[in-house]
């Protein structure tokens, strides 16, 4: 396929979807990117922008291949992004640290295995790193390479270095309502206001809405709600990303403290509940009490794709020709992305994969949904 002009359609402008336009424009083709809103006003903008799976040990090994291999690349991407866009997206290496964790005997093998820096650190290294925190905690372990972007500033980021490139178009506020294939050779995509978009080859990566596209797909990926809750704090009240029963607080560098997040299983509404904000709000106030005192200034939901056991589906789409995948990411799409584009840019263009493609093959993935988040 190499040295052949092709034209790609990209549905959905998420932090996938923008990063798949990105690579595959920089390789040469021609992109159509469509969105059925505004490009990174879903899941991407909604999460936290942690550069980790939360206890990552407790992952299977397809999900911390892509997870290995994208936060190697972080550093080198968010540095090409701000000379492309101007636009700075807040790279910043807090470290993890995790309370309360029952099954620290697991997570240090996993550490040796895969000389990933994690340790036991106890009271004294606690309260040096987070004196704030609420007292009472013996021992954490602690990830001090874990890093976290501003998700929205890496979206607008994304879509400035895309809006410089002259090979890709935008098409927003009207999704793709289907894909059919023409000769064997081509897709068509019609879209909801009923305009026909006819390309080479076609990518999906519409986060929980995949199904509305490929229905084949709708008992493997799902929406998984998450409620987040920001507070307006000062500098220094929260220094790291701590964790605690599944739940944490994040601090952005200009001392706002995200909190979250929940995992609701209620189809497609991503509404703001008053019960969760305050769940959330408690969890957050019970490590830092002195987040009591500031104001929570933002309140909001997004909507997951979740998958089984959290693995996405990357690659073509049996018995569609020129039809693929990227999508089912569920609470990784963040720090999985980068893989995941290289990934399906390597199956499309025929190069050497970053990883072994077959545990995301949809011909091979299971279809039966298990625990799609590891137990807290």
């Amino acid at each position: 396929m190499k040295g052949i002009a092709l034209k790609v359609l990209i549905a959905g402008g998420g932090v996938i979807g923008m990063m798949q336009a990105r690579e595959l424009a920089q390789h040469g083709l021609d992109v159509v990117l469509i969105d059925k809103g505004v490009c990174g006003a879903e899941a991407s903008w909604a999460g936290g922008g942690i550069i980790s799976p939360l206890y990552p040990w407790r992952y299977s090994e397809p999900v911390s291949a892509l997870a290995r291999w994208s936060q190697a690349y972080y550093p080198n991407l968010i540095e090409s992004l701000e000379a492309e866009s101007d636009i700075d997206p807040e790279l910043t290496r807090h470290g993890l640290m995790m309370l309360s964790v029952k099954d620290y005997d697991e997570a240090l093998v996993w550490a040796k295995d895969f000389q990933a820096w994690l340790n036991v650190i106890e009271s004294t290294d606690i309260y040096q790193l987070e004196p704030q925190l609420r007292p009472g905690f013996r021992e954490a372990l602690w990830m001090p390479q874990v890093a976290s972007v501003r998700n929205p500033r890496l979206l607008k980021a994304l879509r400035m270095s895309l809006e410089r490139l002259p090979n890709v178009e935008f098409h927003e506020e009207d999704g793709v309502r289907e894909l059919v294939n023409q000769d064997n050779s081509r897709v068509c995509a019609v879209t909801n206001r009923g305009l026909v978009f006819d390309a080479d080859r076609a990518v999906v990566c519409s986060g929980a809405w995949t199904p509305e596209i490929l229905s084949s797909l709708a008992p493997r990926i799902e929406p998984v709600k998450g409620q987040m809750i920001l507070f307006e704090a000062p500098q220094g009240l929260v220094n790291r990303v701590v964790l605690k029963d599944g739940q944490y607080v994040l601090p952005r560098r200009d001392g706002s403290v995200i909190a979250g997040s929940t995992l609701e299983y209620k189809g497609f509404d991503k509404t703001p509940t008053e019960k969760e904000k305050e769940a959330l709000a408690d969890m957050a106030i019970d490590l830092f009490p002195e987040l009591a005192r500031c104001p929570i200034r933002h309140h909001w939901a997004g909507l997951r794709p979740g998958s089984v056991d959290g693995v996405p589906l990357i690659g073509a789409v049996p018995n569609m020709s020129g039809v693929y995948v990227n999508a089912g990411h569920f609470r990784n799409g963040l720090v999985l992305a980068p893989a995941s584009v290289r990934l399906m840019t390597s199956l499309m263009l025929d190069e050497a994969p970053p990883v072994d493609p077959q545990p995301y093959d949809l011909s091979k993935a299971s279809a039966q949904r298990s625990s799609p988040y590891p137990a807290s």
